[in-house]
């Protein structure tokens, strides 16, 4: 039986189907909830996988779908041409910290999960932990995360994730980049009205 659109992760967040009709606005009105509101911190997406496992490349896939959509007021990392893989992951986030102030990051990844769940988009608070599908001891990314289950767990997780199907992969990262497109836009309209008083009673580090 299929999750409804909108059910709600018990971490906090939600999970919906990549082919809801409204997929593309859930979670892009999930993300702007989760995002602190009139925050100063620069607000990156670090998008997590590889182009040499099919299953593995959903992150870089909406990376590099970001990137061809033009500016927009959030920082991308990770895409097909510059991957963020289990090889350079610890000296990106270093990378990623240095060169912004105080990050409030977002984590993109696929993942493996109950064979009811393939193909559903999860927006949740706390940290992803990729690797952890393939027993990989990876540091943890974000502030919140965002995660696409794109096949089965429980047996052969490397297998499975080098044969998954790259249509429905493909389809969940153009879902997944819509709705951070989507959010962008809307990120970039409120943060015009707020006024520099609001902007002043940003959280201290």
């Amino acid at each position: 039986m299929n999750l409804k659109s909108g059910f709600f992760d018990r971490r906090g967040g939600i999970k919906v189907f990549h082919d809801d009709g409204e997929a593309v606005t859930l979670l892009s009105n999930q993300i702007l909830e989760m995002i602190p509101p009139h925050t100063i911190r620069p607000i990156v997406f670090v998008c997590i996988g590889t182009d040499r496992s099919t299953g593995d490349s959903l992150g870089p896939l909406v990376g590099s779908l970001l990137e061809e959509k033009g500016p927009h007021p959030f920082y991308i990392y990770g895409t097909l041409d510059d991957p963020i893989h289990a090889v350079n992951l610890e000296d990106r986030l270093k990378e990623i910290k240095q060169k912004h102030f105080y990050p409030f990051i977002i984590g993109i990844d696929a993942c493996l999960g109950k064979l009811k769940s393939v193909g559903a988009i999860q927006v949740a608070n706390g940290p992803v932990k990729p690797g952890a599908g393939v027993n990989k001891e990876l540091p943890p990314v974000g502030d919140i995360h965002l995660t696409g289950i794109v096949n089965v767990s429980g047996f052969m997780e490397f297998f499975v994730l080098q044969n998954t199907r790259l249509n429905l992969v493909l389809k969940m990262a153009k879902t997944i980049s819509n709705g951070i497109y989507q959010a962008s836009i809307k990120y970039r309209i409120k943060k015009a009205e707020w006024s520099p008083l609001q902007l002043n009673n940003e959280e201290t580090v």
